[in-house]
């Protein structure tokens, strides 16, 4: 049996595909369902299914381009109600893809409908298990997500019902089969998630922690609610969302596809609500970038670090991009909800310089030169995640990670000199960009983060910097 993971790295989603005979089904898809409509015509079949394990918190599905652009039908676990139509299955019950069948198992934890499908071969042999957020590859799925949209489904209850989950639906399985999970690391779905996006279940029973054969239940829910860090505001929004239904992405891109003339955009910037969100890398950013724009670059993490910053999906929106992004940074945004991009700035921040508007730059300093300078004993900020941070930092460097920023604003000084560092320079110029869009002026972020602080032997505790740890 084949099964093709189609995964995308920015969002560590994986979506399914399966065919046979001419018939294909597709498993919990992004919102863009072009890429799925071309494999299946490449395969000569006609999309079925679209099965989705659970309501996502993380993305908004492309089940509903899906239902009307290839007439697929809609697919939920037991206990399901969208606000649209859609097939509820029964636990236990089987569909027929060609030769294929896939069988629901009802596994509720993560969220109280989710949903795990075992794959058939056509041969009637168990194929593996597409296991959504029930079951990660070295993780589960966190039960805290659901009390954000119905208040009395708390963490330890879900948590309860994930345990007799795992040990009575899925741990009984064969050993051989393959779990195919939604995601893989750097998804906020679990905490500790492996790089590997398959394994055997087998294997699983071995390493996942959650999966110990001599847990007990409260052991279960203690290890599984340490440790785990509140959820990005976005996540209900976009719940929401696949339940009650949203726009399609054509009307989307339709709206969105506004190119402003540098009069234009900045005539809309003034007129409207919307935010400025700047698109471009963390150096090209730096050397020159509209006044209040926020940086939020393309090549990284984008949509979930934009879906940590904007509080609200509904916030308009004005793009700045590199020519040619323009489409790349709508879609992407529309996966994660914000659907409300009112226009883009043509020809990109070049157009802008040209005109002879103002702009404003951001002071970068590499390593080399934040070395020198820590011996004033200059306040440093690092602005990675804590466990980032508790792994390994400049010693009484002042942790405030990235999506606390906007309720530690008071711990940047604007009478004194600062610096602050990331990773690799990606999140500290998203810092950067929100310091001078609220009158900070003062302050440098370094290039290359705290892999070229690494470099200098700066970690060897040269140094001694004011400290507050919040």
């Amino acid at each position: 049996m084949k099964v093709e993971q189609i995964y995308t790295g920015c969002l560590a989603h994986a979506a399914y595909y399966i065919e046979s005979k001419g018939v294909a089904a597709v498993f919990d898809p992004l919102r863009e369902v072009q890429p799925y409509m071309d494999r299946a015509q490449k395969d000569n079949a006609k999309i079925k299914y679209v099965f989705e394990t659970h309501f996502h918190a993380d993305f908004v599905s492309g089940h509903l381009d899906l239902q009307k652009k290839a007439g697929a039908e809609i697919v939920f676990g037991p206990g399901a109600k969208p606000a649209y139509e859609a097939t509820t299955a029964k636990d236990g019950q089987i569909f027929e893809v060609g030769d294929y069948k896939v069988k629901v198992i009802h596994t509720p934890g993560h969220t109280m409908e989710s949903t795990t499908y075992l794959l058939i071969d056509e041969n009637g042999k168990e194929h593996g298990i597409i296991t959504g957020d029930t079951l990660f590859i070295g993780d589960v799925g966190r039960p805290d997500l659901a009390q954000h949209v119905v208040s009395d489904l708390t963490e330890e209850k879900l948590a309860g019902h994930l345990f007799d989950s795992l040990r009575n639906k899925i741990m009984p399985l064969s050993d051989d089969l393959i779990v195919y999970p939604n995601h893989g690391a750097g998804s906020a779905c679990g905490k500790m998630m492996s790089k590997e996006t398959t394994d055997t279940l087998g294997h699983q029973k071995e390493v996942n922690y959650a999966l110990r054969a001599d847990m007990t239940k409260e052991e279960f829910i203690k290890e599984l609610l340490t440790g785990l860090t509140a959820p990005p505001g976005y996540f209900p929004q976009n719940v929401l969302m696949n339940i009650k239904g949203y726009d399609s992405l054509d009307k989307v891109m339709d709206r969105a596809k506004t190119g402003f003339t540098p009069e234009a955009f900045e005539a809309a910037a003034n007129e409207t609500a919307a935010l400025v969100l700047d698109t471009r890398d963390a150096e090209d950013f730096a050397q020159g970038f509209i006044p209040n724009s926020i940086n939020i670059g393309l090549e990284g993490s984008f949509a979930m670090w934009v879906g940590e910053m904007i509080p609200d999906v509904k916030q308009e929106i004005l793009l700045i991009t590199y020519p040619g992004k323009e489409e790349e940074a709508i879609t992407r945004l529309s996966r994660v909800g914000y659907d409300h991009v009112i226009g883009y700035l043509k020809n990109g921040f070049s157009s802008w310089k040209d005109s002879g508007k103002d702009f404003e730059t951001s002071q970068r300093i590499t390593a080399k030169a934040l070395e020198e300078k820590a011996k004033s004993e200059l306040p440093i900020f690092d602005v990675r995640k804590k466990s980032e941070y508790d792994s390994e930092h400049l010693i009484g460097a002042i942790n405030v990670p990235l999506n606390q920023i906007n309720q530690h604003l008071a711990q940047f000084p604007k009478d004194q000199y600062f610096a602050m560092y990331c990773g690799g320079g990606y999140r500290s110029m998203i810092v950067s960009s929100i310091l001078k869009q609220r009158g900070w002026t003062n302050f440098a972020d370094v290039v290359g983060g705290f892999e070229e602080i690494a470099k200098t032997g700066m970690e060897k505790s040269e140094y001694i910097c004011p400290s507050t740890m919040l």
